[in-house]
């Protein structure tokens, strides 16, 4: 539990630090854990990193997660990298008459969807007017939500949410989680009611309670499915990059496309 508690306070202190820096501080840390995460996903699929169609999932995950490219080289969209990724994995079991499969590919090209599409939207967030404001909120709510569940389960938690995913989990437990990134949204809403309305903050608050649990159950079953703890071991007491951002690989992305980060 202390090294639990040092490692977190310290990875959190040089987090928020480096969010609140911005640009390319915060930026290079997210393509950093982007790029470790992909790294922990290839390994709890048990691909060998060196590939080539694993070095390919490292490259669509970098052109994802860059918010522009070096050498003042135009940056294709989004949905062009996208389409590209899985036209040039859907290439490599041609070329390589199938010992390279599909079943292979479409596991590499989800993590590329899955962990890309969550980083760039925590750039994204950073890069709005207000983007500390609106970053802070959205981890603020997330964190609220993780820590009120763990509480709310341990004192009162008895009614088990998903045992055969995370037997530790609770109904008790994820109610508080929402309740409490709710009221946590309320507070960011009363110091600026001027960029965000108290209906908006329970509306961020609640979709980051719900999805974020959702996000964190889909890596516990993922886990599970692999017969493995934990995604690594890059931070002491709290596991891999993986294992951290879950949930924030999946709110991040759906507040957006909720669109709910807009005054």
């Amino acid at each position: 539990m202390g090294q639990r508690l040092v490692t977190g306070v310290i990875a959190g202190a040089a987090f928020i630090g480096l969010l609140v820096a911005g640009g390319w501080y915060y930026t290079g840390l997210l393509v950093l854990l982007a790029v470790i995460g992909y790294w922990e996903y290839v390994r709890l699929n048990g691909q060998a990193w060196m590939r080539l169609d694993v070095l390919i999932g490292y490259v669509a995950v970098l052109l994802i997660v860059l918010p522009q490219l070096p050498f003042g080289w135009d940056k294709p969209s989004y949905a062009t990298i996208v389409w590209l990724s899985m036209f040039i994995f859907l290439c490599g079991t041609v070329f390589s008459k199938n010992r390279i499969q599909l079943e292979h590919v479409s596991v590499l090209f989800l993590g590329v969807v899955y962990i890309g599409t969550g980083f760039h939207y925590m750039a994204l967030t950073r890069d709005l007017e207000h983007g500390i404001f609106w970053s802070a909120l959205t981890f603020a709510c997330i964190w609220a939500s993780d820590a009120g569940a763990y509480f709310v389960g341990k004192a009162i938690g008895r009614t088990k949410l998903w045992p055969a995913i995370s037997p530790n989990k609770t109904i008790e437990g994820a109610l508080g989680g929402l309740a409490i990134a709710v009221i946590t949204g309320l507070i960011f809403s009363y110091f600026r009611s001027e960029w965000l309305g108290y209906g908006q903050a329970m509306l961020i608050g609640l979709t980051a309670a719900v999805a974020g649990q959702l996000g964190d159950l889909v890596q516990s079953a993922y886990k599970r499915f692999r017969d493995v703890k934990d995604s690594g071991r890059l931070l002491p007491g709290h596991g891999g990059v993986l294992d951290r951002t879950d949930s924030w690989l999946i709110v991040f992305p759906l507040v957006h496309l909720l669109g709910l980060l807009t005054q």
